[in-house]
């Protein structure tokens, strides 16, 4: 058994670039409707002429949402309702990454990426769970990050919101096992848009162990559908995170003072990559690591 993505209707949080733009393009050719969301439309009319393109059968439905607002989110799910539109698959792969110190964040800001990163993925599951699990199918892919793994100073409260999510996926998979509900997590680290590249929204070297976002959503997918429940795309990168829990607590600490020095060394600049976080908001850029 496979997570219905062939003649299926999938919804995808993120889709305007990065992952979850690559994860619509790989889908194209396979789902009977993508469902694509972004905070404008405007964002996302390119991208479905270029699927119709290729792909003249494909239904694509574009819906404004900021998901940073759970009203809004709500009410795109009632509005799928009220189309009679049931999604067999979501794939969230939105999320919001702000680097600098706890004690300079912002609690407005702070409450922005619990919305994103914790809340709106929540309600979204919530809402369309129940209708999976009565037909006896469907999926849930969620894109995560490597950082929930790790400890980085500069950046502890994207990690919470990670890491909260590590858990509840992980959890989420166990109540549902058996249900013909898929549900797979995807931690990538670095992940490398060539569109932004290209656009110079990148600058300076490439992190270590970085990806392209088409290979991550290309290796994420693939993992979606061997029933994998964690994937780290990327050798390099997958090499690191299947040693990093073999390391004891206090060497991974160290770690997290290395970040930290060289965080209060380059004041002003981003945290260092070892995650490749993007300081900014991301429903469906360069993906979070």
């Amino acid at each position: 058994m496979r997570p219905p993505l062939d003649s299926g209707t999938v919804l995808i949080t993120g889709a305007s670039s990065g992952v979850g733009r690559e994860i619509a393009r790989q889908l194209a050719h396979r789902a009977r409707t993508l469902v694509l969301v972004s905070p404008g439309v405007g964002q996302l009319e390119a991208l479905k002429a270029e699927l119709q393109e290729h792909n003249p059968t494909l239904g694509v439905i574009l819906l404004a949402c900021d998901i940073s607002r759970p009203g809004e989110v709500g009410d795109m799910l009632s509005e799928l309702a009220r189309h009679f539109i049931t999604v067999d698959v979501l794939v969230s792969a939105a999320s919001v990454v702000e680097q600098d110190l706890f004690v300079g964040q912002r609690w407005g800001s702070i409450e922005r990426m619990l919305m994103v990163n914790v809340v709106s993925p929540l309600l979204l599951i919530r809402r369309l769970l129940g209708s999976m699990l009565s037909q006896g199918r469907g999926g849930l892919l969620y894109v995560g990050a490597g950082a929930s793994q790790l400890f980085l100073p500069g950046a502890a409260t994207y990690v919470a919101t990670q890491r909260c999510l590590d858990g509840f996926i992980e959890s989420l998979r166990l109540e549902v096992e058996g249900a013909g509900v898929f549900v797979t997590q995807v931690a990538p680290g670095p992940v490398i848009d060539a569109a932004l590249s290209a656009e110079g929204e990148r600058s300076g070297p490439r992190p270590f162990f970085h990806v392209s976002a088409e290979r991550c959503a290309r290796e994420a997918l693939a993992g979606f559908e061997r029933g994998e429940p964690l994937v780290y795309p990327g050798w390099g990168h997958r090499w690191v995170m299947q040693l990093l829990p073999r390391l004891p607590r206090r060497v991974r600490r160290s770690l997290g003072r290395w970040v930290g020095r060289e965080r209060r060394e380059h004041s002003g600049t981003a945290v260092p990559a070892l995650t490749g976080s993007p300081g900014r908001l991301q429903q469906g850029t360069p993906s979070p690591a």
